[in-house]
């Protein structure tokens, strides 16, 4: 066996001040402050820290509390904006905000830190297993921070992978797969010595590595771009108004200032657009239909029951009696009932409150609520050809939710479109961190993602996750432009990504096998040695 890696307690404090350190530079990677554009050499390299310092055989303590101090420090620096929320908005004391900030990053941090005192009691003596069984102890603590009690998987290493050579991967193994391939490229550039420069070896796994990106790259363009002849042709592309209203986030919900400003101006606006499809984003409309003025919404469906335009807006929905939803209304020409789409993954604290933390809400001046759960397989928006599939604010941080709607491929989405409103945190990088993660999605499912936003990023990002139109964040205005949807019909082969056709069968399990069985070989591997 081999002797533990002990050390002082003012070396212990230099090793936690470098994961701290690296951590934050895993949240800058994610969305660079400067660009908001996502870094992904950084994600590796500041990951590459955090396994250097436990790649001798460390004290499972020691290995832990660097593995918690990392994902604190990278937590925090991601999601340090939900303060605005708690502390401008919901008028929370600051430090009260704060501690609820760090409480939040220190609770979810506790996965990362068993992980790595596992990786810690299991690490193997070979380098190349090494990293495996980093990657796959980091991939199941993902796992657990996106699934575990309704998950919060914002942050995860993979989206700063949106761009780079393991962007590829999108298509076969999804966010949580890049986050492992990228876990074991950092172990491995942790545990790379001088010798290996002169190494033939080791400059035939790097070559073997770089083909298996590079076929993974070819293999994507091949299916998207190059080898995929439609025996029909594709109908014409679809125009798009979408909406951002840019209304104030402390008076949205007044109704003496924001709900009357937002009620005039998304009426005119929607009705002055001339694109097929016009989109306002969540609760454009912040009233419930019968706290309207009269004949408000049934303007609108008039005016989109006629011609050759469609529109999505978001809306509250329900009553006291049936129970409320977070949802968006489809109106169309020659349709009896509105299209309705209801937010199935609540956001807690915001849409439900958990158990026992009533006195927490309590404290904040938000309009906080029991929404009601829309289900997880929803009907597609069906329109000019299209079939479209809303969700709502972060539901697209949850692939395996939406691949759920690819399991029958002749009614699977063919475009998604995103209604957000994350005003509530202000012009911040949180508007950066979101595009990337619905520029994921479309990596994943190889389907145009559209965003109309209040405050931003409202944007039209296509099938390979290129943004291809934007609109400046925090101003008020229409963006208009034109996306082709994928996927029509079977004469073009449905356009069934690998990672979706088997997220819609098994969700996320197979991931979670692939991590436990590395886990459990290790293991046994292990007792075998003593």
């Amino acid at each position: 066996m081999a002797r533990l890696h002990r050390l002082s307690g003012a070396a212990l404090a230099v090793q936690a001040c470098l994961a701290a350190a690296a951590g934050v530079a895993q949240a800058l990677s994610l969305a660079w402050p400067w660009t908001g554009a996502p870094q992904w050499w950084l994600q590796i390299l500041s990951l590459a820290v955090l396994a250097w310092l436990v790649r001798a055989p460390t004290p499972w303590r020691q290995a832990s509390g660097l593995g918690w101090v990392f994902a604190t420090a990278w937590l925090t620096a991601t999601f340090w904006w939900l303060f605005i929320s708690m502390h401008r908005y919901g008028g929370l004391a600051a430090p009260l905000a704060v501690v609820a900030v760090l409480g939040l990053a220190a609770f979810l941090g506790a996965y990362y830190a068993a992980a790595l005192a596992l990786f810690s009691r299991l690490m193997p003596t070979h380098r190349a297993l090494t990293a495996i069984l980093f990657g796959a102890v980091w991939l199941l603590a993902e796992l657990a921070r996106g699934t575990l009690l309704t998950g919060f998987p914002w942050g995860a290493g993979g989206y700063a992978h949106v761009q780079g050579p393991l962007s590829a991967l999108a298509r076969t193994v999804g966010v949580y797969g890049i986050g492992f391939v990228a876990a074991v490229l950092a172990m491995l550039l942790a545990l790379a010595r001088s010798s290996d420069l002169r190494s033939l070896r080791a400059w035939a796994l790097v070559a073997g590595g770089a083909l298996v990106l590079a076929g993974a790259g070819l293999q994507r363009h091949c299916a998207v771009e190059l080898c995929h002849t439609p025996a029909v042709p594709p109908p014409a592309p679809i125009s798009l108004a979408l909406l951002q209203g840019n209304i104030p986030q402390d008076e949205k919900f007044q109704p003496g200032s924001g709900v009357p400003l937002a009620l005039q101006w998304y009426a005119d606006a929607m009705q002055a657009a001339r694109a097929s499809l016009v989109v306002a984003p969540e609760t454009a409309i912040p009233l419930l239909p019968q706290q309207l003025m009269p004949g408000y919404l049934e303007g609108l469906a008039a005016h989109f029951g006629q011609g050759a335009q469609a529109a999505l807006v978001g809306i509250p929905l329900g009553d006291a009696g049936r129970g409320y939803t977070n949802s968006v209304l489809g109106l169309a020409p020659s349709q009896p009932l509105p299209y309705q789409y209801d937010k199935h993954h609540l956001v807690p604290f915001g849409e439900f409150i958990p158990p026992f933390f009533r006195w927490f809400t309590a404290m904040m001046n938000i309009p906080l609520g029991d929404f009601n759960r829309g289900a997880l397989v929803q009907p597609s928006f069906a329109w000019a050809g299209q079939r479209i599939a809303p969700n709502i604010c972060y539901e697209d941080l949850f692939g395996e939710e939406l691949g759920a709607r690819f399991a029958d491929p002749a009614s699977a989405p063919t475009l998604f479109v995103n209604l957000s409103n994350i005003g509530w945190f202000g012009n911040t990088v949180a508007i950066d961190q979101h595009l990337q993660i619905s520029r994921m999605r479309a990596l994943e499912f190889e389907r145009p993602m559209v965003r109309a936003t209040n405050t931003g990023a409202t944007a039209i990002i296509d099938h390979r996750g290129v943004v291809t139109h934007a609109l400046a964040r925090y101003t008020r205005g229409v963006l208009t432009g034109e996306v082709h949807g994928r996927g029509l019909s079977a004469q073009d082969g449905w356009g069934i990504t690998p990672y979706a056709w088997w997220v819609a069968r098994w969700g996320l399990a197979p991931l979670w096998v692939a991590g436990v069985c590395v886990v459990a070989g290790a293991a046994f591997a292990r007792r075998r040695r003593r």
